[in-house]
């Protein structure tokens, strides 16, 4: 099957764009894979120390080179509730890698914060550090050389990317990537935001709050909303890092545990002793990022992405842009429906066919490329599937529905929910930023209203309830981005700007920090680059100012006279406050050399 040309044009741009960057990337990779299976560089000493605590036969086994040895990274804590289940995966695969003729070693753990216990809090200023950190982390682990492949356990925001630039780095080993799936439908998400709402106008009390998010998250797995802890598995998916059909399957099941124990052999089938050599630094390339592009848009995926997929994509030498994720959007239509952008929950979209007809429908349009490698070793349209359990207990595969089992939630390319992916570039004299309008209705579209100018969002909370909030404005709130306090979500003003949209008010966010991954129903220019603490034109808005949001050209401008705004100071303000507590003083390092928006917001490729 060929892809679009629109699709082939921006891919090809892009391979241009990336070329000199990539070869050498590959040049590395290769160079590290041909010296062979790597415990044989390994002195006596090392490799006693290596497998010090293993079995009689295992010690046996990786003595030698024929043996595959599986290194497991893994993110599991048991306050996550994604990552509670990966308690058992490591005895889970050590049993099939010893079925499969092979051995498994835990190789490291990885730090993986909540985003959801850290929203409004101090340590959500770690948050998106924590995603190189994360990268480094794993390489601490696999840097004892010991491994022929990998699988990663890990699920929510910023673990998945992190995991993803370590496997990248470490290129030259295949990998495997294991989810924990989605816990299942409790409380249904717009239930959920309603009494958010209620408690922010001061209608319901504390308990009754405690009360409907404990009835919403309450179980091991992924949060059911799609944000971008699920955008990741999707990604993971259509990137092929998954083996077909193993992103949305319960946790606790026989068959996720059967998925587990496939992908373990999966990954020591395709190491370099074998006959299908799959290094993830080969397997994914440019074709392989761009899919995962047009599956975010497809789905109104995450606005995280066009940080961590920059970042991602550059761990692998490719250079990817908001203009490319700009352009695919304006070819790839929105044909899901999940909340935020509607009322269905993950658990429902898989029910209605998934990823196996999500793959399939955009295959069937040309909108993704199937000449793809994947760690499943077929191309994209092997991922056309509906997985089930066999009556061996193994994982049993039929096809994908012809048809989505529920339109509301799944439609088809001939009929999308919206003909465009809703996620944009911004541009204008204020810098670059990005919007998604997936769940924005078109008559907030563009919205040019003045300036309310706040210097986090803890000032507009207060000024909310202070009654201070009338009539029609954009927000602007700034230093909030990577330089000045690590840019964290700002998921807090999601239910004060949509209960003043609500009241009628036209009402905007700009700002140079993140919004939620479940960022909905109010236009918000975020991720603004330059950001404030860099000097960005951010800086100079002064209250009053008219911003114009027009997210149908792409503009996002604020109507000042060029040289009056161009010689107007820049805003002064006092960062003290986010250089200490919960952690933040360790981060000093990454804040002072963090790399622009645009660029993924990396400590790693700045």
């Amino acid at each position: 099957m060929s892809a679009d040309k629109r699709i082939e044009a921006i891919t090809a741009r892009i391979i241009e764009r990336s070329r000199p960057l990539r070869e050498a990337y590959l040049t590395r990779v290769r160079a590290a894979a041909t010296t062979g299976v790597h415990r044989g560089v390994l002195g006596c000493g090392n490799l006693a120390h290596g497998f010090a605590v293993c079995s009689p036969a295992e010690k046996q086994a990786l003595a030698g080179d024929r043996v595959p040895n599986l290194g497991i990274i893994t993110a599991y804590n048991d306050m996550l509730s994604a990552h509670q289940p990966f308690e058992t995966y490591p005895a889970l695969i050590r049993e099939a890698a010893r079925e499969a003729g092979g051995v498994a070693q835990v190789a490291g753990g990885v730090p993986a914060m909540c985003d959801g216990v850290t929203q409004g809090q101090p340590g959500m200023e770690l948050s998106l550090f924590s995603r190189d950190l994360i990268a480094m982390a794993a390489g601490v682990g696999l840097s004892h050389n010991m491994f022929d492949a990998v699988v990663y356990l890990g699920v929510c925001d910023k673990i998945v990317p992190g995991l993803v630039i370590a496997a990248l780095t470490f290129g030259h080993l295949p990998a495997v990537f294991v989810p924990a799936g989605p816990m299942t439908s409790g409380l249904p998400n717009d239930e959920k935001a309603r009494v958010r709402q209620l408690y922010a106008e001061g209608k319901v009390g504390r308990d009754e709050l405690l009360e409907a998010e404990s009835k919403s998250y309450h179980g091991p797995g992924t949060c059911t909303f799609y944000g971008t802890a699920n955008s990741n598995q999707m990604l993971m998916e259509i990137m092929g890092f998954h083996m077909p059909g193993a992103s949305f399957i319960n946790p606790g099941t026989p068959l996720r545990d059967a998925l587990t124990r496939e992908a373990a052999r999966r990954a020591l089938a395709i190491t370099a002793q074998g006959n299908e050599f799959t290094p993830a630094g080969e397997m994914i390339d440019e074709r392989s990022i761009v899919n995962g592009v047009v599956g975010l848009h497809a789905t109104g995926g995450s606005t995280n992405h066009t940080l961590h997929l920059v970042a991602m994509a550059r761990a692998a030498g490719i250079v990817l842009t908001w203009q490319d994720i700009s352009e695919l959007s304006d070819i790839v239509p929105l044909i899901a429906r999940v909340y935020p952008n509607g009322l269905a929950d993950v658990n429902h979209f898989h029910a209605a066919g998934g990823m196996g007809f999500l793959i399939q429908e955009l295959l069937k349009h040309g909108l993704l490329h199937d000449d793809v490698r994947t760690v499943y070793g077929q191309g994209l349209a092997a991922y056309r599937i509906d997985p089930r359990l066999g009556e061996d207990g193994s994982v049993r595969r039929e096809p994908a529905p012809e048809a989505s089992h529920d339109a509301k939630i799944l439609a088809s390319i001939e009929t999308p929910f919206h003909t465009t992916g809703g996620l944009k570039m911004l541009s204008g004299n204020i810098g670059k930023a990005v919007i998604k309008i997936s769940a924005v209705k078109p008559d907030r579209h563009i919205i040019e209203a003045p300036a309310r100018v706040f210097h986090g969002q803890q000032e507009l909370h207060a000024a909310f309830k202070n009654g201070a909030l009338g009539g029609d404005f954009v927000a602007v709130v700034r230093f909030q981005g990577p330089k000045a306090n690590g840019m964290p979500e700002l998921h807090q003003l999601t239910t004060v700007l949509g209960i003043l949209q609500d009241r009628g008010q036209h009402v905007a966010l700009l700002t140079d920090g993140r919004m939620s991954g479940a960022s909905g129903k109010v236009p918000c220019a975020i991720h603004v680059t330059p950001e404030a603490a860099d000097d960005g034109p951010i800086g100079r808005i002064r209250d009053g100012d008219i911003i114009r949001l027009d997210a149908v050209r792409g503009t996002i401008e604020v109507l000042v006279d060029a040289g009056e705004f161009a010689a107007r100071p820049k805003a002064a303000a006092d960062l003290s406050g986010n250089e200490t507590g919960m952690g933040r003083e360790l981060f000093a390092p990454f804040r002072a050399i963090a790399g622009p928006a645009d660029q993924g917001a990396s400590v790693l490729f700045s």
